[in-house]
């Protein structure tokens, strides 16, 4: 093989590497567990499986509701209730390192990503508060609440400061470090298998909630309306109300109607959980399950 033709090949592939690179989203909504809303500029909507996601979006978590977002570089992001998330400075740069900052204003949060990819080359700064923590790791807790910052490192590195303090660079597994609001920080201490329970518990989707995920193929019909006019309504109501609700007309007999539905829900369990958990709500009746 002549050089010439090895430097061809060699520009093709990367060429196609640059092209696969930006047709991959920064961050895709994998699973919402709604309530949840994306503010983009001046615009509020709801969160729905599979929204790509940009620079200077914010979402937030309603009660009772979570976030599964993915990176794309493989990693998972998890945001529990009544949390607000920033996402910033996302890129792939031409080194093959993703870089990316996250602000979380409120709640609950959770970093994780698998063996396979623990080895992906990552700069992402995640600031909890008033606590910004390096991510070296392969798996990080923290969360912003009312009366303190707290990160937990579960696997692998990271450094975290507030403010103008001295940073504290965490090595040790199942740790975790307590910045109390107008207090001096408390030392890094081992965190015990009841409380990194009950800390993932905050962030994580449970099976049975009536999350919507990515693929899913079931739905939940909230009502059929006879008119575009009653749809809107129950329409409007839904998605102000943080579900990501769409209208779908439909013929029942020789009568078109307009379905209102909540999609994305990957069983009829899931499925049958949502429709419980909006029945008697902003309007909604008698909701049904549908494949």
């Amino acid at each position: 093989m002549t050089k010439s033709l090895c430097l061809w090949i060699a520009g093709i592939a990367l060429l196609a590497a640059r092209l696969a690179a930006a047709a991959t989203p920064n961050a895709l909504v994998e699973a919402v567990q709604m309530p949840a809303w994306i503010e983009r500029g001046s615009e509020r909507i709801p969160l729905a499986p599979g929204m790509e996601l940009h620079d200077r979006d914010q979402l937030r978590t309603g009660a009772n509701a979570k976030l599964l977002l993915k990176m794309a570089e493989g990693s998972l992001v998890r945001l529990g209730e009544n949390g607000t998330l920033r996402l910033d400075q996302m890129a792939q740069r031409g080194d093959r390192v993703f870089s990316a900052a996250m602000n979380v204003f409120e709640g609950a949060f959770r970093f994780t990503t698998d063996a396979l990819r623990a080895q992906r080359r990552r700069s992402i700064n995640i600031t909890i508060a008033t606590v910004t923590a390096g991510i070296r790791g392969t798996d990080v807790w923290g969360k912003a609440a009312a009366d303190k910052d707290i990160v937990c490192l579960i696997e692998g590195k990271i450094e975290v400061q507030r403010g103008q303090e001295r940073p504290v660079v965490m090595d040790q597994p199942l740790s975790f470090y307590i910045a109390p609001r107008g207090a001096p920080a408390l030392p890094v201490a081992p965190v015990d298998a009841e409380q990194l329970r009950i800390w993932a518990a905050e962030t994580q989707i449970a099976r049975g909630s009536g999350a919507a995920y990515r693929g899913g193929k079931w739905k939940v019909i909230a009502a059929s309306a006879d008119t575009q006019e009653e749809a809107l309504r129950l329409y409007d109501a839904l998605r102000a109300a943080g579900y990501a609700a769409e209208i779908r007309p439909a013929m029942r007999g020789e009568k078109r109607i307009y379905d209102v539905r909540l999609a994305h829900l990957p069983s009829k369990a899931e499925a049958e959980a949502l429709a419980g958990s909006i029945r008697g709500k902003m309007g909604v009746a008698a909701p049904k399950v549908s494949m």
